[in-house]
């Protein structure tokens, strides 16, 4: 197969599609809905959170934060199906397929840090309630949001530099989206170095994280175990939606991880399609309404608002 540089593929083919015939219009309107949907819930949650000075607290801003980031991640994988489902041909332009990579991968990770920062917001809030205001001051709250949106930009940009500057020997992507492994497979020669970095990312970085989201419970449960009823009230109350987050959000990645690294060509089609597709379209959807209907200010607000009872 004649190699050629990455400047000179100018378009990536998905395998991934299949001939629907007047169904593809059907699946059209259902994706669309959820994309409206999403960005609807999304876009009520932040307006409420920032118009609403009650609200503004370290934990519903590190929410505000989450929202802002579903919208970006489900920006950058839906309007692109959308367009796919209707097309006969299913390619993408390669500076195309490469901000789909930067806007997926950046909602992931900063999904990831958000996660994270809010652990950490919550075990400050049980275990040192005394402590809670003077440790989390509205400059510490600027700072890890912007902590969390800066550190994972800057390893994207990173991340996709390594695999654009690779010379690829093919441009088919056996999935429904751009994918910066798929990408990197397509490589004419060695990638230790993107290996190397992916790696050391995943274990100093995200491993660090997942310690960290682990160590916040771990001394949440302490707390809870030891604590009155109205501290393990509150724990559940405020703890229960992030947990159930985070547990969505992990089983997701974990399904994008093995669709991704594993040999699945003998799946049903049906199946990959759900792996691919599951932590991109459940989280953004599943978020709002968890945290809508628990958290009691923001499900009293958004009841006001869209009932119109004050």
């Amino acid at each position: 197969m004649m190699m050629m540089n990455s400047t000179q593929v100018s378009y990536f083919t998905f395998s991934n599609y299949f001939d629907l015939g007047l169904l593809k219009y059907l699946l059209f309107m259902i994706i669309m809905c959820i994309y409206v949907l999403i960005v609807c819930t999304n876009l009520l949650l932040i307006v409420v959170i920032c118009m609403n000075r009650s609200l503004h607290e370290p934990m519903y801003l590190f929410l505000c934060s989450l929202f802002v980031n579903e919208l970006v991640g489900s920006s950058g994988l839906f309007p692109f199906l959308l367009v796919q489902i209707l097309s006969d041909i299913h390619t993408v332009s390669a500076p195309l397929c490469f901000l789909q990579i930067f806007c997926l991968y950046t909602y992931a990770n900063v999904q990831f840090y958000n996660l994270a920062v809010m652990s950490y917001d919550r075990y400050l809030a049980i275990c040192c309630p005394l402590q809670y205001n003077t440790r989390m001051t509205f400059n510490k709250v600027a700072m890890l949001i912007a902590l969390a949106w800066l550190f994972p930009l800057l390893n994207i940009v990173v991340m996709i530099s390594l695999s654009a500057s690779l010379q690829l020997c093919g441009n088919i992507i056996d999935k429904l989206f751009c994918n910066n492994y798929s990408v990197v497979k397509l490589a004419c020669y060695d990638t230790t170095v993107n290996n190397i970095y992916g790696l050391m990312y995943t274990f100093i970085v995200l491993f660090g994280l997942a310690i960290l989201i682990s160590y916040s419970y771990v001394r949440i449960l302490r707390v809870c175990f030891s604590g009155s009823k109205q501290t393990r009230q509150k724990a559940v109350s405020t703890c229960t939606p992030h947990l159930a987050s985070l547990l969505n959000f992990s089983f997701g990645c974990c399904f994008e991880i093995i669709q991704s690294r594993l040999n699945m060509n003998r799946a049903p089609i049906v199946l990959r399609i759900f792996l691919s597709l599951y932590f991109l379209t459940c989280q953004p959807l599943f978020n709002p309404l968890m945290y809508g209907l628990n958290l009691t200010k923001i499900h009293i607000i958004c009841k006001s608002l869209v009932f119109g009872q004050m």
